[in-house]
């Protein structure tokens, strides 16, 4: 297959992003009805190197994936990912997390916290090959490629629940749009903050140190549990936010 993945010497097969599978959060929606379908990205999940990692990943309930998205435009838009939701974690008031690393390339990350039927906060991380971005209880995301060089990055995730994307389809797409002049709030939406732009940086508490393959998290995988159990970090993630 032409989009085959050598994960160390495991090939994969991608599951793949169409065009049509976003259409309800594609801003340029004249573009959209001129256009056939097409290959936007591919996803590559639940990635291990051996057996004995894959089982010890699935005992911590984690999984590690790889995303690659093109360079390319919906329309005035630049290329970017569905967006999505996590669901909390039972019996508490915050959402699973997640934690990206730019592999190849260069993000540019959408965060998202809604609370009552209103979007509260909205960030945005440019983050570069070797840097990370941590999604933080209780936010949505988006992934853009606003380059025009191949994106490639990586994720860490428990394994034990399906993001929720109804969220953001049904209102059109996340709280702004990236376009070639910058960002442009989504009118679906009655009212959104204005964008704070953050910085990625290192942490040493959760073991993410920018430029060392976070993969390597494999054989310490104690210091992901901040994926599964996020109620118990909660000072980082308000350091983080701040």
């Amino acid at each position: 297959m032409e989009h085959e993945l050598d994960f160390y010497g495991d090939i994969r097969d991608p599951d793949i992003r169409m065009l049509y599978d976003m259409d309800h959060v594609i801003f340029d929606q004249e573009w959209m009805k001129s256009v056939d379908n097409f290959e936007l990205y591919y996803m590559y999940r639940d990635l291990y190197r051996n057996e004995e990692e894959a089982e010890a990943i699935k005992s911590h309930d984690l999984r590690y994936d790889i995303t690659i998205i093109p360079p390319g435009r919906l329309g005035k838009e630049y290329i970017k990912t569905a967006g999505h939701y996590h669901p909390y974690v039972p019996g508490t008031g915050y959402s699973y997390t997640e934690v990206y690393q730019v592999l190849e390339g260069e993000a540019t990350y959408l965060l998202q916290k809604e609370e009552h039927g209103e979007i509260t906060d909205v960030m945005v991380y440019k983050v570069k090959e070797g840097g990370f971005v941590v999604i933080p209880p209780n936010y949505g995301h988006m992934t853009i490629n606003a380059s025009n060089k191949k994106l490639k990055m990586a994720n860490w995730v428990c394994r034990d629940f399906e993001s929720i994307y109804d969220e953001i389809r049904d209102m059109s797409g996340g709280a702004y749009y990236l376009l070639e002049d910058g960002f442009i709030p989504n009118p679906s939406y009655d009212s959104v903050p204005e964008i704070r732009f953050m910085q990625s940086q290192d942490d040493s508490e959760l073991g993410l140190f920018e430029g060392t393959d976070m993969y390597d998290l494999v054989n310490d995988l104690d210091r992901l549990k901040f994926l599964t159990r996020p109620q118990d970090y909660l000072h980082i993630f308000e350091k983080i936010i701040a």
